[in-house]
């Protein structure tokens, strides 16, 4: 009984690898670089963040502390995407072509 736990366990294993292995290729190549924000916003409305939880900059008050508004859309969260396209973010905060 053992060997079949063993067995088991290894069989268990190898396939986790694979679906995380398959998991990074398949991120990896959905990646795009835009030529611009218009086509960028076809394929993601709201634009590409870097990471998650990231608050759209639209300024700074008169004492310099920034200012953060809600943006019509939702960003796509891709860092791989995001850092094809850092070009198209120009307030620098972490979201390209939010709207």
């Amino acid at each position: 009984m053992n060997k079949a736990v063993k067995l088991i366990m290894t069989g268990v294993l190898s396939l986790s690898l694979i679906s995380v292995t398959s998991a990074e290729s398949h991120a990896a190549t959905k990646a795009k670089a835009f030529k611009n924000c218009t086509e960028m916003q076809k394929t993601y409305k709201g634009g590409v963040a870097k990471k998650k939880g990231i608050k759209n900059r639209t300024g700074y008050d008169k004492n310099g502390k920034s200012i953060y508004k809600d943006t019509k859309y939702k960003a796509y969260v891709s860092s791989a995407t995001y850092n094809l396209n850092t070009k198209s973010d120009r307030d620098k905060d972490g979201i390209a072509c939010e709207r």
